[in-house]
């Protein structure tokens, strides 16, 4: 099938000047594109919800897709701003806790579980001593669209998408783990203080998922 005689259905996060791009992409390059951007705690709309079709693609979305959707559709696709060892919520804050060298964006087949589909590709980069939460994040960001060039171009031409040897390290993150990062007690001395700020420096930036 052709891209112009694909469906695609594109879940995105509203306000993100990335997912916008990505949305446009989609819209320049298959006949039909809904295009849905939320916020956490936003309703999945209808349209949305009833949708039928060839790909879905999540990128950013602050929706879990359900398994009723996902079995709608012949692939669903999802991008992750974290390399395989986190996934999750707030990957990025936990990977700045914990002195990763290195970090990375995801693309993966989606599963029922987040972060938990098979791995399509992974494009990884250098941790920066520089780095606290927010440069990373953005970094990744970045790292991230032109992935998702690649992963949704080979869809474009009707090529077969990779099949990458990676798989998940772990289970997600969450966001009573996120919680706890961030929380500081009188016991904490001041190493751990510092690492707990650098790890939760986002400036306007918020956490990932």
């Amino acid at each position: 099938m052709s891209a112009a005689e694909r469906s695609v259905l594109f879940l995105g996060k509203a306000n993100d000047a990335h997912v916008a791009r990505a949305a446009a992409f989609c819209r320049l390059n298959f006949a039909r594109a809904s295009s849905y951007l939320g916020n956490w705690g936003d309703p999945l709309p209808d349209g949305a919800a009833s949708w039928t079709g060839d790909l879905i693609i999540s990128y950013l979305s602050r929706w879990i897709v359900p398994p009723g959707l996902l079995d709608r559709a012949k692939i669903a696709i999802n991008f992750h701003p974290g390399p395989p060892e986190y996934p999750g919520y707030g990957c990025n804050n936990f990977a700045i806790y914990e002195g990763a060298a290195e970090y990375g964006v995801t693309c993966h087949h989606m599963a029922p579980r987040v972060d938990a589909g098979p791995i399509i590709a992974v494009t990884r980069f250098p941790v920066l001593s520089s780095d606290n939460a927010g440069t990373l994040l953005a970094r990744a960001y970045d790292f991230q669209i032109v992935l998702f060039y690649a992963i949704v171009g080979r869809i474009v031409r009707g090529e077969a998408l990779p099949a990458s040897a990676e798989t998940w390290t772990r289970t997600p993150f969450t966001r009573k783990e996120f919680g706890e990062l961030g929380r500081l007690t009188p016991g904490m001395n001041e190493a751990e203080i510092a690492r707990r700020k650098r790890a939760t420096d986002v400036g306007a930036l918020k956490p990932a998922s």
